[in-house]
């Protein structure tokens, strides 16, 4: 990984879409702070698309999508993107899978659930569960004491085992029926929206991210960017992200939303 400040300022300039986690990203122990928050604002009014690419929930995301400056989300890893028409306040939504497949997915996951629960002790369903739609979120450090690296492990082998696709975050392991992550949905999000595939934005889009959920993102794209905090999970990581800030968190994407916004003013 090379310091964020190696990236080529023509590089920087020419980024029109910046994709984003959420958690222990533009979060910082667990807040939305205020630098994190007006660099996300200073980077919608400057023209450019800000879109999360988080594991959180539906719920949460209707909310990021009405009411933050983005242009969309996707959540619960890929399972859908939201996208908010502010002048015809109309939300619309795209779902990787159909209805009946959701009802009969959730079902499988309601019970695997309570395997997963009664078979690691410590562990707990997400406090945002109620909230999800497509995925299981079971909680080692977020809402309970943290769980040692062997238990998160049982945890991601339970779900394997049960024949659902399993990915941890810096505080969930999520877990889901279906064929998609954060990466496919991102392309199909761009295909609907920005009507262009993701290798011709390839060019104009950096992703910033920090967890074992964000690899696929990490090895697609060359502008792929970790705030510090990535550093602590790279025995979890199967791609690393090419350039690392300086700062954690949400003080790291204010550092790389401060960085295309400088090279922007030197072009």
């Amino acid at each position: 990984m090379h310091a964020l400040t190696d990236l080529p300022a023509p590089k920087a300039a020419d980024i029109q879409y910046v994709l984003c986690d959420i958690d222990d990203t533009v979060t910082t122990d667990g807040r939305l702070t205020a630098q994190a928050y007006g660099a996300m604002q200073a980077l919608h009014d400057a023209g450019i698309a800000v879109v999360p690419i988080t594991g959180r929930p539906a719920g949460w995301c209707d909310h990021m999508a009405r009411m933050w400056p983005v242009a969309a989300v996707v959540g619960e890893n890929g399972a859908f993107y939201m996208h908010y028409d502010h002048a015809a306040r109309k939300m619309h939504q795209r779902f990787w899978t159909d209805e009946t497949t959701r009802q009969q997915n959730r079902q499988k996951l309601d019970a695997l659930a309570q395997t997963i629960l009664s078979e690691v002790p410590g562990s707990a369903l997400a406090s945002d569960q109620p909230y999800r739609i497509a995925d299981l979120a079971v909680d080692f450090c977020e809402d309970v004491e943290p769980l040692p690296e062997s238990a998160v492990e049982q945890i991601v082998s339970l779900f394997i085992a049960a024949g659902a696709t399993a990915k941890v975050s810096s505080i969930h392991v999520n877990g889901w029926f279906g064929e998609y992550d954060k990466l496919s949905m991102t392309r199909q999000l761009f295909l609907d929206l920005f009507d262009q595939t993701l290798e011709q934005a390839q060019d104009n889009t950096l992703f910033i991210g920090d967890s074992p959920n964000d690899a696929p993102m990490f090895g697609f794209f060359d502008l792929s960017v970790g705030v510090a905090n990535v550093q602590t999970q790279r025995h979890r990581l199967t791609h690393l992200p090419k350039y690392v800030c300086q700062g954690s968190g949400g003080a790291g994407f204010a550092e790389m939303a401060n960085s295309i916004l400088q090279a922007r003013v030197r072009s």
